[in-house]
């Protein structure tokens, strides 16, 4: 009986340990190597600390920045910043002069409404503790002017989110686990407990779930198919919905092969994702600003699931890509922990 039980524990140990290495070789990046792409063409413009996500206005070519310094225990409010894209350094701008005092900005989403209402809609993390959704009023000067703020039980861990109404969207939630000993078992073992909350304009709840570190998140120019980036799961997910109701069925799942952050959709609905190739090395930066990590910006194709790399660095130029904005003929690389962002030429 107790060789039965040694033998029984020895099975869970050794199953244990595969999926370990199972999430932790592909993160790593040793299964895969990229060669340099594109870095040595793009500009660099300095913004702030933090250019976490970026999105542009796809009539007026504005860049909104969300920008927060992650590294700087008890840091100073954040911000959005603007920039023209036809005059970048000329026209830099801190937009959110209306902002929350306690404002720590994450993910990102403009929305603009068929009556012409604009509005941008911002992940916010307060020092003081807690998770909101800031919405802002955009005025044809682009400056935000705080709209409300939003937050309800199932906004837990929130890292990104997309606006579907003036004040109805989604947002992921990156954990299942926020402190105690199952949060790095979570990230170690790659448990499939993140999801994906909705706020109909009236009340939260969970849309979807069993996502492993949901990250980025973006919609259709329809609003009929939701993606949702997976970032230890290294893959994105697409999500049928209901736009009456908000329900959301899975389509499919595509394989990326690197750690997907925040998705933008260029003119011809690609995808268009910001991403980590190798985690450790990323986790590293985040500890050390000396440390560099790379950043990787993929193209992916919806319906074919084709992925191409658009650009690539070791990081000198940029280190820890988190986003990849795509506007006409040049998009906009923004990291986690940089005070810079690249303005690169697409092609």
């Amino acid at each position: 009986m107790v060789r039965i039980i040694l033998i029984a524990i020895g099975l869970v140990v050794l199953i244990a340990l595969a999926r370990v290495a199972y999430m932790i070789v592909p993160a790593a990046g040793w299964l895969s190597s990229h060669e340099p792409r594109l870095a040595d063409r793009c500009q660099s413009l300095e913004v702030a600390p933090g250019t976490e996500d970026v999105t542009i206005h796809p009539e007026a070519g504005i860049a909104f920045v969300s920008a927060a310094d992650r590294r700087t225990p008890n840091p100073p409010a954040g911000g959005i910043w603007t920039f023209d894209m036809a005059d970048p350094d000329g026209t830099l701008t801190y937009a959110s002069v209306d902002g929350p005092e306690d404002f720590q900005p994450h993910g990102i989403s403009l929305y603009i409404g068929e009556d012409g209402v604009q509005r941008l809609f911002v992940i916010n993390h307060p020092v003081a503790g807690g998770h909101t959704v800031e919405i802002f009023d955009i005025d044809d000067q682009w400056r935000l002017f705080h709209a409300e703020t939003i937050s309800y039980p199932e906004l837990s861990s929130p890292n990104d989110l997309v606006a579907v109404g003036p004040r109805q969207f989604y947002a992921t939630n990156d954990r299942g686990f926020v402190g105690g000993i199952m949060e790095p078992i979570e990230a170690y073992f790659g448990l499939p407990t993140s999801s994906v909350s909705y706020f109909d304009g009236e009340t939260g709840r969970i849309a979807a779930g069993g996502l492993i570190y949901a990250n980025g998140i973006n919609i259709s120019a329809d609003g009929r198919t939701l993606y949702v980036a997976e970032f230890l799961g290294r893959a994105v997910n697409l999500y049928d919905r209901s736009p009456e109701t908000g329900a959301l069925t899975h389509r499919r799942r595509i394989g990326v092969r690197t750690g997907a952050d925040n998705i933008e959709i260029d003119e011809s609905g690609e995808l268009w994702i910001g991403a980590h190739p190798r985690v450790f090395d990323f986790l590293a930066h985040m500890e050390d600003e000396s440390v560099i990590a790379p950043s990787h910006v993929i193209r992916v194709n919806p319906e074919t699931g084709q992925t191409v790399t658009v650009l690539y660095t070791d990081g000198e130029e940029l280190s820890g890509s988190s986003v990849g904005a795509p506007w006409r003929y040049q998009f906009v690389v923004g990291a986690v922990f940089d005070s810079n962002v690249l303005i690169c030429p697409r092609g």
